[in-house]
């Protein structure tokens, strides 16, 4: 295991990263995207950008598309490079805003979380459209780790920390049991070759009804290419 520092929530650390990454000239055959914050007060990025959009959606996006040249010449015809990226239950509930994507108008700590997650699976459903297009030996899933009792909810009211303290043995995964789907669509055969899926308990289920929406994968993708400052070249495909 080898440690190289990339704060998600920073376009220039993510560039820094990405470039240390590649002068090791090595292959890139799975990249989980994972970071995350939920439910914090409204702030911003050091780019200026609301924090659960910009830390939880733009960084991985930018992290994924500045690797993408490497996953795809790593993976091959029987061994595809793999993205795996973490959404949540709560995207269900989500709306995306294209007009107010940093919730400027009106925050709420639940509505720009559930954003940033319903995000997340737009961008997985766009980018697996694009790697298939492109002929990449590259899939992308979006995966749902349940209620996982980490300190994700450290924002979240007293009341709530109490509730959490007292049922989490009971309700809530461990971090190891939340981890299992990730792990199964990053390294189980049965994944293998297939890509735009939304994953819970290892098994293959249906998303928002929302994030099927092809029209609105293109323009969040377009959108979020000009907010990091990267190419649109997905605009020349279908």
């Amino acid at each position: 295991v080898e440690f190289l520092y990339c704060d998600l929530a920073s376009m220039k650390s993510i560039r820094q990263f990405v470039q240390r990454f590649k002068a090791k000239n090595c292959s890139l055959h799975v990249l989980v995207n994972n970071a995350g914050v939920m439910l914090v007060p409204e702030r911003k990025t050091e780019d200026g950008f609301e924090e659960h959009f910009g830390l939880n959606y733009l960084g991985h996006f930018l992290l994924t598309n500045l690797l993408l040249d490497m996953l795809t010449q790593s993976g091959t015809h029987s061994h595809n490079a793999r993205i795996i990226t973490v959404s949540s239950a709560t995207h269900y509930v989500g709306k995306l805003h294209l007009n107010d994507l940093q919730s400027r108008c009106s925050y709420s700590p639940h509505g720009a979380y559930a954003q940033s997650k319903l995000a997340l699976v737009l961008f997985t459903y766009r980018l697996q459209h694009l790697l298939t297009a492109n002929g990449s030996h590259v899939t992308a899933n979006v995966v749902d780790p349940g209620v996982v009792n980490t300190e994700l909810y450290k924002h979240v009211f007293w009341v709530v920390k109490v509730a959490k303290w007292m049922t989490a043995w009971l309700f809530f995964k461990t971090p190891e049991e939340g981890a299992s789907t990730t792990i199964y669509a990053a390294v189980s055969p049965e994944m293998e070759g297939a890509g735009g899926c939304y994953l819970y308990n290892e098994e293959r289920t249906k998303s928002a009804d929302i994030a099927y929406d092809e029209e609105l994968q293109r323009k969040l993708w377009t959108e979020s290419c000009k907010m990091v400052g990267i190419s649109d070249e997905a605009s020349r495909l279908p």
